[in-house]
């Protein structure tokens, strides 16, 4: 193979690792060089230090496969609703690349059954949605595996990765349920199916290099080698392509403006917060979220520690050593949400004969209806514990996981600053005032000079057009309407032609018409070409955005044939359900199609990534 020779002058390299590399790659045969591209990629993609004053850093690094043009190829297949279990599959591929080993990345949209059949190795990620449910774009995949047209796979290998939220009742089932089509397809379970919460990241790398490890001596990989990578030359300037500000290290934004955009007389309170993201180096696009790391309240954190009976200042351990119960409370752990993994590990220290019988399957539904509307206090009142010690009942609590709300400005617009919509959520139950941790801590309980950790959670599955003139539909109630305010700005700075319409929703005209003034500016000016809306309470019918959708169902059905995305943000568990169902309707009643070729018209929409949700 013939190779361009590397330059000293236009490289980060010194003159004696010039001629190192060209050495090396002037005789190098085209699945060599695919490796060594490969490998380099897992080391940056696993955090490498390419510079620690000047040292090399030795790092188990497996051996190359026996041949990377023979080697059997690792399916990496993924289901995901907002984008983690796909940024998880091509974590792992990059890390089975890194060991010379041949990996693709696939979609369960576009992937086939006759690809399913063809596959020997699988690496499974598949998120869970709504009542265990898997994500929209993946039902296509789960109707194949659950079916009577479900293909023999007695020939694979597989793993699965199940994300969830313990705090819903089906948690995980929808990669529970793929782990147990697999097997019943005759595939064979090369690692045991691992179940993840919300803080799944640890988890889902560890999960990564086990699954790996299970396949290697299949797939022609050696076992692992210490290799020295190169050390940097003197002086070269480190590279940064991420941003310095993460989900493990936040950025922390001070709060700029809280404004409340509910009118008076509202049954909501809804929030205009502005955080200011100067000097962060964060760069976030239209449809992305911002994560928050919240603080507990502290009234909550003092009633739970007076219900325990303990003090305040006794030391448990933290994640940066010993600190006391009180802050911990505050700020690491989950203190509200009643889940039943807590439930379970609450009641081994309860020592409660009735709580583990609440917790046998058989009974299983009566413990989900008892927990509906009660948080981990009311457990710990109903069920006290004697001499508990904080360590103990720390060690049942799980993370207290981030929040992520959808950016309502554009970065174009506007860099420094981000925009959020949060719904300070208060109600009672089972006697007791109850309040949103995130959405109170943002509403209520930020000083003037306050900061908030922050940091920037992309969604490449909820995006605008590339192409400006390209028209877009956008569902969003409530709240759920904070992405297309972005949307809006980005488009008005692009300047495009593209055509505009919004279907908006909420319960009174007078009190809940979120973001008005912009709306109706945008549409005095023409950038937004149609504005529906749907205020449920303000006539004795309750109306809804998917009842506007079918009032306009025939220039919807046009604008879809003309090319239009479709965008749907807000509730999963009713509003998105009743959006697909309205969508499906219009495009058979519009189209003159059977209710088969309506769903496989909205499936290519999906396909084609021009029918977009962010739900929740």
């Amino acid at each position: 193979m013939q190779s361009t020779p590397l330059q000293e002058t236009n490289s980060p390299f010194n003159r004696e690792q010039v001629e190192q590399i060209n050495r090396l790659v002037q005789d190098l045969q085209a699945d060599q060089m695919a490796w060594i591209s490969g490998y380099l990629a897992g080391l940056t993609a696993a955090g490498h230090p390419a510079a620690n004053e000047g040292a090399a850093v030795a790092r188990p690094v497996p051996a190359p496969a026996a041949s990377a043009g023979t080697a059997p190829e690792i399916t990496i297949l993924y289901a995901s609703e907002t984008g983690n279990s796909e940024e998880v599959a091509r974590q792992a591929a990059q890390r089975a690349e890194a060991r010379g080993l041949k990996a693709r990345v696939e979609d369960m949209l576009d992937f086939k059954k006759a690809q399913l059949k063809k596959t020997t190795h699988l690496l499974a990620v598949c998120a869970t949605h709504g009542e265990g449910d898997p994500p929209v774009t993946a039902e296509e995949m789960f109707d194949l595996v659950s079916g009577k047209k479900a293909p023999k796979l007695k020939e694979m290998k597989f793993a699965v990765l199940a994300l969830g939220d313990t705090s819903y009742e089906h948690f995980c089932k929808a990669g529970v349920d793929f782990d147990t089509y697999l097997e019943a397809m005759g595939g064979e379970r090369a690692l045991t199916r691992v179940d993840c919460d919300v803080d799944y990241e640890e988890t889902a790398e560890q999960w990564i290099e086990d699954a790996l490890d299970a396949l290697a001596g299949n797939l022609g990989a050696g076992a692992s080698a210490t290799v020295t990578p190169i050390a940097a030359a003197a002086g070269a300037p480190a590279q940064q392509s991420e941003p310095e500000y993460s989900k493990k290290n936040p950025f922390p934004a001070e709060l700029v403006d809280n404004i409340v955009l509910s009118g008076r007389g509202s049954d909501k309170e809804v929030r205009h917060i502005e955080l200011s993201l100067e000097e962060s180096g964060l760069v976030h696009e239209p449809g992305d979220s911002l994560g928050i790391l919240p603080v507990n309240d502290p009234n909550t954190v003092a009633e739970l520690i007076d219900t325990l009976k303990v003090n305040g200042d006794d030391p448990v351990k933290g994640q940066g050593g010993e600190v006391p119960l009180s802050e911990a409370l505050a700020s690491s752990c989950e203190i509200t949400t009643l889940t039943p993994p807590f439930v379970e590990k609450y009641a081994q220290l309860a020592e409660s004969g009735e709580l583990k019988a609440l917790l046998t399957p058989e009974r299983r539904k009566e413990l989900t209806a008892w927990m509906e509307g009660r948080e981990i206090v009311d457990l710990v009142e109903q069920y006290p514990v004697d001499g508990i010690s904080a360590e103990d009942f720390v060690g049942t609590l799980r993370k207290l996981p981030p929040r992520l709300y959808s950016i309502a400005s554009s970065y174009n617009v506007n860099p420094d600053e981000v925009c959020l919509t949060v719904d300070a959520v208060r109600y009672e139950s089972h006697g007791r005032s109850r309040q949103g941790v995130a959405s109170t801590y943002l509403a209520e309980r930020l000083g003037e000079d306050a900061t908030v950790p922050v940091y920037v959670d992309r969604n490449k599955n909820f995006k605008l057009p590339a192409d400006p003139e390209t028209p877009i539909i956008m569902v969003g109630p409530g709240t759920g309407v904070a992405p297309f305010r972005a949307f809006m700005e980005e488009r008005e700075e692009a300047g495009g032609s593209g055509g505009n319409w919004l279907f908006f929703g909420a319960q009174h005209f007078m009190t809940d018409f979120l973001y008005q003034r912009d709306w109706l500016r945008w549409r005095k000016g023409g950038l937004l070409h149609r504005l529906d809306v749907a205020f449920s309470r303000d006539q004795q019918d309750k109306v809804y955005v998917q009842h506007r959708m079918r009032e306009n169902a025939k220039a919807l059905y046009a604008w879809l044939e003309e090319g239009a995305h479709f965008y749907v943000c807000g509730d999963a568990d009713r509003m998105a359900h009743d959006v697909h169902s309205a969508l499906t309707d219009i495009v058979a009643e519009q189209g003159g199609k059977s209710a088969e070729d309506a769903a496989a018209y909205v499936k290519q929409l999906l396909k084609d990534k021009r029918y977009q949700r962010d739900v929740y």
